[in-house]
């Protein structure tokens, strides 16, 4: 077996690497990292170095050729080195050192966006993640993170998007004020989820009103959408609960709200065309 290159927890790359688990060292190099192949594998285009333990670079190496080829250095660690890098609590033995890849919002307005998620006060990573995951899942054109929602590159967000955050861009630390009036001006219909809403995901449906651009924008976990926030769309519309559950988690929630969004879009007389195959 191979002698792994990265052996001592005190080297520079791995106190590096270790820092980023704070969010003010993350800003400051505007890197984050990764863990696991999947999510290793789909971040190939940001990598800028991966430390993999000397079995897992046996194990995945699809995975190291094509970060090579994509021009990351690759490293072989030991697990030790390894796991002091992961936040996780059982690793996967490869982890991978990423650029940030949040685009300028402007950028996103640009390419008039059709389906459009803005967290508006999420604080949760867990969910911010699974949100974005949705997102990518239902189609979405983008994801907007408000300066009040928590941090796009948090561990705990990038392993709940399971590589949704390489797959659509994110714009990150736009006013709400901002996101709302930016994707007004391209067309886009401001809907507002919130459980207090006067008009239901069903009514919305029923009157084809979702075939339009849509910007959706989910609130806090706990409290919701502040009524400031709900006051600047045009509609605030609730999920309906047919049966006896109280209420329904962001996530579920966006992710209804969001695939409503895409089959009505998808539909004869959406915005978007059905195309067969």
């Amino acid at each position: 077996m191979a002698t792994p290159e990265l052996t001592s927890l005190k080297s520079p790359r791995v106190t590096a690497a270790r820092r980023l688990a704070k969010r003010s060292f993350r800003g400051r190099e505007r890197r984050f990292l990764v863990e696991g192949p999947q999510a290793v594998r789909e971040a190939v285009a940001h990598l800028v170095e991966v430390y993999v333990t000397v079995e897992a670079a046996a194990r995945h190496a699809d995975i190291v050729a094509a970060a090579r080829a994509a021009g990351a250095p690759v490293l072989t660690a030991t697990d030790e080195v390894v796991a002091a890098m992961s936040d996780t609590v059982t690793p996967q033995g490869i982890v991978g050192l990423c650029r940030f890849l949040d685009v300028p919002f402007e950028e996103i307005l640009a390419a008039r966006p059709r389906l459009v998620a803005v967290l508006a006060h999420v604080r949760d990573p867990g969910n911010a993640g699974t949100v974005l995951r949705c997102a990518d899942a239902a189609g979405a054109d983008a994801v907007v993170l408000t300066d009040a929602s928590v941090d796009l590159y948090n561990p705990k967000s990038v392993r709940a998007s399971v590589g949704s955050l390489f797959h659509l861009p994110v714009a990150v630390g736009v006013p709400v004020e901002r996101a709302v009036s930016g994707l007004r001006q391209t067309g886009a219909r401001v809907v507002a989820a919130d459980g207090a809403g006067e008009r239901d995901l069903d009514t919305e449906l029923d009157e084809g009103v979702l075939g339009a651009p849509t910007a959706w924008i989910f609130g806090n976990e706990a409290w919701g959408l502040p009524e400031a926030t709900r006051a600047l769309a045009d509609e605030v519309v609730r999920v309906p609960i047919h049966g006896r559950a109280e209420s329904l988690n962001l996530a579920t929630a966006a992710a209804v709200c969001l695939y409503a969004s895409a089959r009505a879009q998808r539909a004869p007389g959406g915005c978007r065309s059905v195309t067969s195959t």
